[in-house]
């Protein structure tokens, strides 16, 4: 017995391609195939990633979306011909997570022209025609930066002296990596006391953060501060303080990004100090907004995941239902 439509499968107009899309030419989606969704992730390169990746599929599954997912391993070019590859195949909307910002504009261009619409998700493109995608779903990655900064302002505000702060940041070119610096270096600015002595891309993983950590104490052994852009990088920090005898948390405070299991983990137990939340679980809100693309809805330009920031206290309250 055929199953009913889901809402996103009752989709049988509006879908033509603008240039060559005539009468008799048939939408790309019935109710009988359902919506058709290209999506290109960064990678696997984190536990946040993984968690991103299964929200999407999980969500998919339950609003009855073909989803097509290509992993990118971290690689522009890969994105790039996967993105081609979707417009080949004349899928109904097409969604991805950037690698970096920029250099997206002819791929883009090229959907387009196919009538294909695409939606941003997690990471912004950088673009001066923002015509080539419909909506950016996501964080609000400055605001992220800047709230590890203001802690930090505030953690200092009685102390007299220096306070050495190394950042291990993201990937190089990354909007996440771009912005976050950008909101810290905004918040701090106004405390010469703060200052920055050493930033290194650790590549958002669990083992560059550890490598460059280790890096950064045989050059600077009197480091206060870490602000690691992830999770995995923080903790990775952490072995490489322990390794050298000091107390992660203690002799050297550290601020992170993600809010993960093991992230707020680390800091429940003391070993990471502050942990602003960046919610991976995007497929939700994803399916909806392919819903209203495909419907011919009006959305909004940019949906921003709505976030918080957890202390020792906040993290174990949390622990116990976190789903990632």
């Amino acid at each position: 017995m055929r199953r009913p439509p889901t809402f996103l499968a009752l989709v049988l107009v509006g879908l033509l391609t603008a240039c060559g899309g005539g009468e008799d030419a048939a939408p790309r989606t019935t109710p009988e195939n359902g919506v058709r969704l290209g999506f290109s992730q960064v990678g696997a390169e984190s536990a946040w990633r993984l968690a991103n990746t299964q929200s999407i599929e999980h969500a998919a599954t339950n609003a009855g979306v073909r989803l097509d997912l290509r992993v990118a391993d971290g690689k522009q070019e890969n994105q790039t011909a996967a993105i081609r590859d979707f417009i080949s195949q004349k899928v109904d909307i097409i969604a991805f997570s950037p690698v970096v910002e920029s250099g997206w504009d002819k791929v883009l261009q090229e959907a387009k022209d196919a009538d294909i619409p695409v939606i941003v998700t997690d990471r912004m493109v950088d673009t001066t025609d923002t015509s080539l995608f419909t909506t950016m779903l996501g964080s609000d990655f400055t605001a992220e930066g800047r709230k590890a900064g203001e802690w930090l302002v505030e953690h200092y505000r009685d102390f007299n002296g220096a306070v050495r702060i190394a950042e291990i940041a993201g990937t190089t070119g990354s909007a996440p990596a771009n912005q976050r610096r950008a909101g810290f270096a905004d918040a701090i600015k106004d405390d010469p006391d703060l200052q920055v002595i050493v930033s290194r891309d650790g590549g958002f993983t669990r083992a560059g953060g550890e490598q460059v950590m280790a890096g950064f104490l045989q050059q600077h052994p009197d480091i206060d501060v870490v602000f690691a852009h992830n999770d995995d990088e923080g903790l990775g920090a952490v072995k490489a303080i322990e390794a050298v005898g000091k107390r992660p948390g203690q002799d050297i405070k550290i601020i992170t990004v993600d809010a993960s299991r093991d992230g707020l983990t680390a800091l429940a137990e003391g070993r990471l100090n502050y942990v602003i939340e960046c919610n991976p679980l995007l497929g939700p809100q994803l399916m909806e907004l392919v819903g209203k693309v495909t419907t011919g809805q009006t959305i909004p330009r940019r949906v921003v995941v709505d976030e918080t920031a957890f202390d020792r206290e906040a993290a174990k309250a949390v622990l116990p239902n976190r789903q990632y």
